[in-house]
């Protein structure tokens, strides 16, 4: 096995010549969060604050604060919508989570989930040149219970503040009424990310996948294993794509989703799931075995495996069969063991396979072209024009096969082409504050983004970020052989 590289760019040649498939998998996923541990000891966090206006002598103190800011307070006091021009708000997302639903860890308390929030605000300064703050926050009420108007009620007083939220890891049933009510009452565009951003991303992938099958998605049978905020949303965007409702069926933990469900409707909490009831699977199918004979697609964003998925489950699908497991960290089935089942596209959640199924490749873009042309909210047909705008982006490049129905992070291009297809998808569909050209929103987002890039390298060469050890990355891979070993 070879020394770990900083750049981490073969993942599998830093374990052991005799590992099976699935031990170089759990390895991989052992070391990842081993080296995540350490690095973010060594950087205390990844995210800070930094000016981008200049200081050429003293009296800009003056200029950037009192007596000459005066002015800048009464313009926007004015016109409130000048606050987008005047300060950092039109390029500013807060990051919300009450960190109840983080990963696969569940509730980690209100400041666990600090880790993935600034994560989540470096993937959009890297890969959308938009800033963002992390912001996790206390949702107990008296009682001790998680209450979503303590988020709504968080969100709309600090909307003067930004231009766009981004709700992240909160449980359902209460992701559904913070997301569904702050939409139409904030006049910024609130955003939850494990629900459209998945599903957004998701739906680029179904669409890529069906197009090396060579099957449409109004023909295709659909099975989504899980009813969370994922696939619930993916549900809703795929089935307002095209396809059809009777070939579609959705699985809670409970069984099949339909309208013999007694118990989703009496729940009124659970009020998308009782949509997809109303709107699927018309033979009230209730095991999954039998749900996926013949199948054309199995969604899966439910619980994390591998043994979640079975592989006889595939081997009983069409031929072409289409498996996305997106659970993390570990997916539902691995994609070897998919692929040896008889799947034609395997695809997960994560970067160290291939086809990865992720919201990073979306919301950055997503964002970034919301907040471009102001927009009050991101609706639906936003979100599939972005699953569209990734989908193409493949076709373009003639890249498309059945290892790679998705772009990578490393692809600057798709994020400024999703950001100039949202924005126009906002202004048509009269939620955008102003107009813009496609171009002029590819071209700003492209250069926001290389810009962003540009200044982390030169705080690389500088020294103002230095560089971890190898030292460190030895220790973490030695760790996870040792926990496969044992």
């Amino acid at each position: 096995m070879n020394t770990p590289d900083l750049s981490l760019a073969d993942l599998g040649s830093f374990f052991p010549d005799d590992f099976t498939p699935e031990e170089r998998a759990k390895a991989q996923t052992f070391f990842l969060k081993e080296l995540a541990a350490s690095s973010h000891a060594f950087y205390r966090g990844k995210i800070q604050t930094m000016p981008k206006a200049g200081v050429y002598g003293f009296n800009w103190f003056n200029v950037w604060y009192t007596p000459g800011v005066s002015m800048v307070s009464t313009t926007i006091r004015d016109n409130n919508d000048s606050s987008f021009e005047l300060s950092n708000r039109g390029n500013l997302v807060a990051v919300v989570s009450d960190s109840t639903r983080v990963l696969g860890d569940g509730d980690v308390t209100p400041p666990g989930g600090l880790g993935v929030m600034e994560g989540k605000a470096f993937l959009m300064k890297y890969l959308g040149g938009v800033d963002a703050v992390a912001l996790c926050v206390n949702s107990y009420n008296a009682a001790g219970k998680h209450d979503p108007d303590k988020i709504i009620d968080f969100v709309k007083m600090a909307e003067p503040s930004f231009g766009a939220v981004n709700l992240e890891d909160i449980s359902q049933p209460n992701c559904f009424k913070v997301l569904d009510t702050l939409r139409e009452e904030c006049d910024i565009p609130v955003w939850h990310d494990d629900a459209q951003g998945t599903a957004s991303v998701t739906l680029a992938g179904l669409i890529n996948a069906l197009r090396v099958t060579g099957k449409e998605l109004k023909d295709a049978s659909i099975v989504l294993l899980g009813a969370g905020a994922a696939n619930s949303t993916a549900a809703r965007l795929i089935l307002a794509d095209g396809a059809d409702p009777e070939k579609m069926i959705v699985f809670d933990s409970k069984g099949g989703l339909h309208k013999g469900r007694d118990d989703v409707k009496a729940d009124t909490a659970y009020y998308r799931k009782w949509e997809i009831c109303e709107a699927t699977n018309p033979k009230r199918i209730d095991t999954e075995e039998e749900a996926v004979k013949g199948a054309d697609v199995i969604i899966a964003a439910s619980k994390p495996g591998p043994g979640t998925i079975k592989p006889e489950w595939i081997s009983s699908m069409a031929q072409k069969a289409v498996v996305f497991a997106c659970a993390n960290p570990v997916p539902e089935i691995y994609p070897y063991a998919a692929k040896e089942a008889g799947a034609y596209v395997v695809a997960t959640g994560r970067g160290d396979f291939p086809n990865q199924v992720n919201n990073s490749i979306g919301f950055p873009g997503i964002l970034k072209g919301a907040l471009l042309v102001r927009a009050r909210k991101i609706t639906d047909e936003m979100a599939i024009a972005a699953a569209h705008s990734v989908a193409d982006y493949v076709v373009k490049r003639n890249t498309l096969n059945p290892e790679h129905i998705m772009p990578t992070m490393q692809e600057t291009e798709v994020f400024a082409e999703e950001a100039a297809n949202v924005a126009m998808q906002a202004i048509k569909d009269g939620v955008a504050r102003i107009d813009l050209s496609w171009e002029d929103v590819y071209s700003t987002t492209l250069a926001d983004i290389k810009e962003a890039r540009a200044m982390i390298d030169v705080l690389q060469e500088k020294g103002f970020i230095q560089k971890p050890g190898l030292e460190m990355l030895v220790t973490a891979r030695d760790k996870a052989v040792a926990m496969v070993r044992d």
